[in-house]
Parts: structure tokens; C-alpha cells; sequence
């Protein structure tokens, strides 16, 4: 063990969407930072997750484009999928944005150090033969796929993290988990050709989301040839030489070419050190304060490690806050109840705030809206159908907003602004939003809520 450097302010365990941004933070406010990432600088986001996902959903996107170009009168077609190139233009999108990151990092005044950190207290980390201090401690080790007890992954069976790179589409997939990962990796495989079976164990598919974008986005599914099996649990797993079997509870038997577990994404926090240096744990996941402050003082966790939201938006606001925390700017908490949500499966999903259902349990009376995108011009010129649907309290003000549709997920900034500032219908009818835009969806909605209806009934 070498010998401990001198103190910095702010010591960050972890680079991906929460570390950095702490770090670059930290270091504009002025601090002493030292950020330490044992992989590739971005994390999981950046080259396992966010953006080599929505990468493919683009090219899927393409894919359905050029299939359904007669609808438009464009006489294209797809002869076929080349997944090494798909891989190629993906991975040419995460280079570029991984030397822009490494461009950021190396200008601002961070040690960066490549290698396994190992808390040896509450103010340390060792990395190799150095022991870097300080002030403060930042966890942000961020999360990795799960899986199932008795669900061994290798060969036919594969998590996220494998699908990013099959260099062969299967035939057929079985997709084990109707969340997020799940859907979204449905879409893409559907719109390569696949044949899809998405198997979820819960009622709904999305079930985080609103239950009437689940049940819309269900009938999507169906209407793109897309099987989905909700209220169905897993029992078993045999893969051979050509395909998988999965058995349900109750004995039925399906199979495929390939099976996708999308189960959900654990923290990645074990052999770290955490508890050796007082840090306490639950599950894995590191509790913390609005604060994110840990049960230790001067050690913060931020990020997918933090129970809740596993969103990377989610971790740079978190990073942004611990850095300003520290820093003394006293901002103010970062609150998962006004941190938009965006499912970019073809039909897109985006979301902000309270539920229906969460919404009676909160404000007990309530009203509800939902503006058809048959009703708007520029959804009816892209050919999608969908939603946007608002729920607010009575006489109050908006506290959910719920879209389905294509390129939804453009349209989540301005809902994101009207919950979060507590926007009534009234606050946002006046508002002009430009012709002919999906973002005039939102605006009709808020119309026809706030009693005065255009181009929608009351």
C-alpha cells in the first residue's frame, strides 16, 4: 500500500452519469477532485446502456421507415438487416461522445485514476498502490443487469448488455420482463424481424407507467405482431444448440431462438468496501437523506446506487447537487417525483409526475384529460397514434402527465416545466405552442381541461 496523498475535497467513486457530472461540477466551483472509474469513463450509460440502445431503436426506427414508405407513397423496402453495421454507426456514435467526455474531464482541473477503488474509510479509497483522501466521499458505482435465481446467463441467454452486441439476429426472442429494458428491446428486435414474445410478471407491461399508457401500448404491441404475456411467471430456463425453452409457473412451455432477460438493474456496490467503512446498505442500494447524504458523515451516494428512479438524467442531477452541496451553494433536493421518464420503444412513452392511481391516494378528488393524437395535425402527417393525458388535482394544479405516441419523448421538457412549477390548466391554455407541432397536443390538452376547447371536445 502506497503512501496517502494529500487530502482532496472531493473524492468520486465511479464515472459513469453521476461521477462525472459531480466531478466536472466540483471542479468548476473549484475544488480538489480526484475521480476514479475502473471501465470506461461514461459507465454503463454512455457504452452498455442509454446510448448504444437508442442507437438501435434508431436504426429499428429506419428499419420501419423504409418498410412503410408505400404508406406515404414511397416505393422503398428493406432487403435486409446488416447488424455488423448497425454495431459499426453505434459504436462510431459512443466513440464520439466518449472522446468528447474524455475532452471535458482532461480540461478540467480532475485527477482521474483508472482502476478499482476499495474503501479503506470513511475518508479513503485505495486504487492500486495509492491511497487517494478526502474531505468528502462520492459514491456512484452505478448498477448492472440482474437476473433470476436458477436463470444462468451465457450462450442463448443474455442480458442487455450481450444483446448490445449479437453480430446474428435471431429468428425469435423471448423477452423475460415487460419494464423498460424489456420493451424497448421488444421494439428492436420486432422491427429487425424478429418474431417477439415479451413474458412479464406483473398485470401490465410498463407497470411503472400510467395503466391507461399500458394498456395503449399493449394494443400497439399486438397491432405490430409483438405477443405479450403479462401476469405470467417464470419457472425455468433450458437453452440446447438451436434454442430456449421457457417454462411459466403452471407448467406452459415457449420457446426461441434467443432469451432476453430484462428483469431489472441491481447496484453494483459489493467487495467495495461500503460496510467496512460504516457505510450501511439495504438490499445493495445505499439509503441516503433528500440530501444524499449517507449514515456517514461527509460520504454521499448518488446515482442508480440510490433507491429509486434509475434514470441517467437522475444521476447527473444528482452529481450536479452533491457537487454544489459541498461546495456550500445549499441547492435545493432533487426530487424523483419531477424527474421526466422516457420509454423509447416504438410506440414512444414519456412521463412526468403522479399517476392516475398515485394521484387519488395523494389528492383524493382528481381530473383526468386525454387529447387524442388523431386530433393533431402533426401526429396524423408522421402516422402515429396515441395520447397525451393529464391528471391534475381539483381546482389545482397539474401533477401528472402521460404520452404515448412517436417522438413523445420530445415533448416531456414542457410537461416536465408545468408539473414541477405547479402549473394549473388556466397557467398553461394561454400559451401559443406552434402550428403544426405535437407540442400543440399538450396545449389542446390543457385547453380542453381548463373548459375551453379547440380542436377537441370538452
Amino acid at each position: 500500500m502506497g503512501e496517502t496523498e494529500r487530502p482532496y475535497d472531493v473524492v468520486v467513486l465511479g464515472g459513469g452519469s453521476g461521477g462525472y457530472a459531480c466531478a466536472l461540477r466540483a471542479a468548476q466551483l473549484g475544488l480538489r477532485v480526484a475521480l476514479i472509474e475502473r471501465d470506461k469513463l461514461g459507465g454503463t450509460c454512455l457504452h452498455r446502456g442509454c446510448i448504444p440502445t437508442k442507437a438501435l431503436l434508431h436504426a429499428a426506427e429506419v428499419a420501419d421507415t423504409a418498410r412503410d414508405g408505400r404508406r406515404f407513397g414511397v416505393n422503398s423496402s428493406v432487403d435486409s438487416i446488416d447488424l455488423p453495421a448497425v454495431l459499426r454507426y453505434q459504436q462510431g456514435v459512443v466513440s464520439r461522445l466518449h472522446k468528447g467526455l474524455q475532452g471535458l474531464v482532461s480540461a478540467a482541473t480532475i485527477d482521474y485514476v483508472e482502476g478499482t477503488g476499495l474503501l479503506t474509510s470513511p475518508t479513503s479509497v485505495q486504487v492500486g498502490d495509492r491511497t487517494l483522501s478526502g474531505r468528502h466521499l462520492v459514491l456512484a458505482t452505478g448498477s448492472q443487469a440482474r437476473t433470476l435465481p436458477g436463470l444462468d446467463i451465457g450462450g442463448r441467454i443474455v442480458t442487455s448488455d450481450e444483446a448490445l452486441r449479437l453480430t446474428k439476429l435471431p429468428a425469435s426472442v423471448i423477452v423475460l420482463g415487460g419494464g423498460v429494458i424489456g420493451v424497448e428491446f421488444a421494439s428492436i428486435f420486432r422491427s429487425f424481424g424478429a418474431t417477439v414474445t415479451v413474458v412479464e410478471a406483473l398485470p401490465r407491461l410498463v407497470p411503472a407507467e400510467d395503466e391507461a399508457i399500458s394498456k395503449a401500448l399493449e394494443r400497439a404491441f399486438r397491432k405490430r405482431g409483438i405477443t405479450c404475456r403479462t401476469g405470467a411467471r417464470f419457472a425455468a430456463a433450458a437453452p440446447d444448440e438451436t434454442s430456449v425453452t421457457l417454462t411459466l409457473d403452471g407448467g406452459e412451455t415457449l420457446s426461441a431462438e434467443l432469451l432476453l432477460v430484462a428483469v431489472g438493474r441491481g447496484p453494483v456496490t459489493e467487495g467495495m468496501g461500503f460496510e467496512s467503512a460504516g457505510i450501511v446498505t439495504d438490499r445493495g442500494f445505499v439509503p441516503t437523506d433528500e440530501r444524499l447524504r449517507t449514515n456517514v458523515a461527509g460520504v454521499y451516494a448518488v446515482g442508480d446506487i440510490v433507491p429509486g428512479l434509475q434514470l441517467a438524467h437522475r444521476g447527473f442531477a444528482h452529481g450536479v447537487f452533491v457537487a454544489e452541496d459541498i461546495a456550500g451553494f445549499a441547492p435545493a433536493p432533487v426530487l424523483d417525483g419531477g424527474i421526466p421518464k422516457v420509454t423509447y420503444c416504438d410506440p414512444e412513452i414519456a412521463s412526468v409526475g403522479l399517476t392516475e392511481t398515485q394521484a387519488r391516494e395523494r389528492h383524493g378528488e382528481i381530473a383526468t384529460y386525454e387529447y387524442n393524437l388523431g386530433g393533431n395535425g402533426k401526429s396524423q402527417i408522421l402516422g402515429t397514434a396515441g395520447f397525451v393525458k393529464l391528471v391534475r388535482a381539483v381546482e389545482g394544479p397539474i401533477v401528472g402527465v402521460h404520452m404515448i405516441g412517436a417522438r413523445m419523448g420530445e415533448q416531456v421538457g414542457e410537461a416536465q416545466l408545468i408539473v414541477g412549477w405547479e402549473a394549473t390548466p388556466e397557467d398553461v391554455a394561454p400559451l401559443v405552442h406552434a402550428h403544426p407541432t405535437q407540442n400543440e397536443a399538450l396545449g389542446e390538452a390543457h385547453l380542453a381541461l381548463a373548459g375551453k376547447p379547440l380542436h377537441a371536445h370538452a
